[in-house]
C-alpha cells in the first residue's frame, strides 16, 4: 500500500521575509508562530530569508537578530519543529550553528546551488553528528539534469542528510520537469525527496503536486504564497489539495486557512502575484528574489527590465551575485545606446 503521508515544512517566516527586505519583527513572528503551531504545521521555517547568519549589506540587513527570531520563534513552537535554512557560504558551525542548537532549532536545512554539494559536507555532517534533523537542499535546481541532481544528492546522502529537497529557486519548472527529476531520484536515492515551488509561471501548487505523485514525501509552502517575487506555492492550498486527492499531512484544514488569514493581515505589504516581470523571471530561470533589485536596476539604467532578466539568465546568474545586475544593466544600456546612434 502507498504511503500516504506528506511532510509539510512551512518557510513563510523565511522565504517571506524576502518580500518585506527582510523585516520581519519578532511580534509578527509569535503572532504566525501561534497560528501555525495551533493549526499542526510540522515545521515552522524562521530566519532571514538567506537563511542564518546571512543579514548583511549585501543581502539585506534582517531588522532583528537570528537570536530575536528563533528564540522568539521557539517560544510559539511547542509541538511544531523549529526549523532553519543554512547556506555555508553565510553560516559558519562554531558560531552559527552552536548557537542555533542553543536556541532550539529542531531541523536545518543545509543549501546549496545545485551544483555544488561539496560545501555542505561539514554543515551536514555535524548537525547529524549533534543529532538535528538535517535535510540537504538543492538550490536552483533547473539548472542540472536528473543525473546530475542525483550526482550531488548522493554526495548529501552520503554526509548524513536524511532528506533532500529540491528547490525551484526560479519558478522555472512545469510539472513534466518535475515528475521527470523527482521519480529519478526517488528511484536511485535511499532517502526522501522534497519540492520547493515558486509560482513564477503560476505553477507551485501544481508542481507541488506532480512532486508528490511521483514519490516526495517532503513538500514546502508558505501562507498565501508570502515569498520571494512572485511568492511561493500557498500553503492554504496545497493542504486543501493534498487532502482531496488522499494525502495526509496532519495539518486542520480550517486552521490553516485561519494562520493564512493572519499572514496576509499581519505579515504582508500585499499578496505575491505573478506579473509580467516575474514571467520573464521564471522563463529566464534566475532567481525569484532578483525582481526587486532587477526593477530597480532597470529604471537607474533606462532598460527593460525583461531584457535584464534574460541576459541575467544566460550567464546563469544565482543568489549572492547581485552585482552581476548592475553589470548586465549597464552593458544593456551601452547596447541601447549602440543601436540608438
Amino acid at each position: 500500500m502507498t504511503n500516504k503521508k506528506i511532510l509539510i515544512s512551512d518557510p513563510t517566516l523565511r522565504d517571506g521575509n524576502h518580500a518585506i527586505s527582510h523585516q520581519l519583527t519578532a511580534e509578527q513572528i509569535a503572532v504566525y508562530c501561534k497560528a501555525a503551531e495551533n493549526a499542526g504545521v510540522p515545521i515552522v521555517e524562521v530566519g532571514h530569508g538567506n537563511g542564518l547568519g546571512a543579514s548583511s549589506l549585501n543581502v539585506g540587513i534582517a531588522a532583528i537578530s537570528d537570536k530575536k527570531m528563533l528564540t522568539m520563534a521557539r517560544k510559539h513552537l511547542v509541538k511544531s519543529k523549529l526549523g532553519i535554512h543554512v547556506i555555508p557560504g553565510f553560516a559558519t558551525i562554531d558560531k552559527d550553528i552552536n548557537n542555533a542548537i542553543d536556541y532550539g532549532v529542531d531541523v536545518f536545512r543545509i543549501a546549496s546551488h545545485c551544483s555544488e554539494a561539496d560545501v555542505t559536507e561539514n554543515h551536514i555532517s555535524y548537525c547529524s553528528k549533534m543529532g538535528k534533523t538535517v535535510f540537504g537542499v538543492l538550490m536552483m535546481s533547473h539548472m542540472l539534469d536528473e543525473k546530475g541532481l542525483l550526482e550531488q544528492g548522493l554526495k548529501m546522502q552520503d554526509y548524513g542528510a536524511e532528506g533532500l529537497i529540491l528547490m525551484d529557486s526560479s519558478g522555472n519548472y512545469l510539472p513534466t520537469d518535475v515528475v521527470k527529476k523527482v521519480s529519478y531520484l526517488v528511484d536511485n536515492l535511499n532517502i526522501p525527496i522534497g519540492f520547493h515551488a515558486h509560482n513564477n509561471l503560476g505553477m507551485g501548487v501544481a508542481n507541488s503536486i506532480a512532486a508528490v505523485e511521483s514519490g516526495a514525501k517532503i513538500l514546502d509552502g508558505c501562507a498565501r504564497g508570502f515569498g520571494a517575487g512572485p511568492g511561493n506555492a500557498q500553503l492554504e492550498v496545497l493542504v486543501a489539495v493534498l487532502d482531496r486527492i488522499g494525502y495526509e499531512t496532519g495539518i486542520d484544514l480550517y486552521k490553516i486557512l485561519e494562520a493564512s488569514d493572519i499572514a496576509e493581515t499581519e505579515l504582508m505589504k500585499h499578496i505575491p502575484t505573478t506579473n509580467s516581470t516575474s514571467i520573464v523571471s521564471g522563463l529566464s530561470g534566475v532567481f525569484a528574489g532578483f525582481l526587486k533589485p532587477v526593477n530597480r536596476a532597470a529604471a537607474e539604467f533606462n532598460v527593460d527590465p525583461r531584457d535584464l532578466f534574460f541576459n541575467l539568465g544566460q550567464r546563469g546568474v544565482v543568489a549572492g551575485q547581485e552585482d552581476l545586475i548592475i553589470e548586465e544593466a549597464k552593458k544593456l544600456q551601452n547596447q541601447v545606446k549602440r543601436k540608438a546612434s
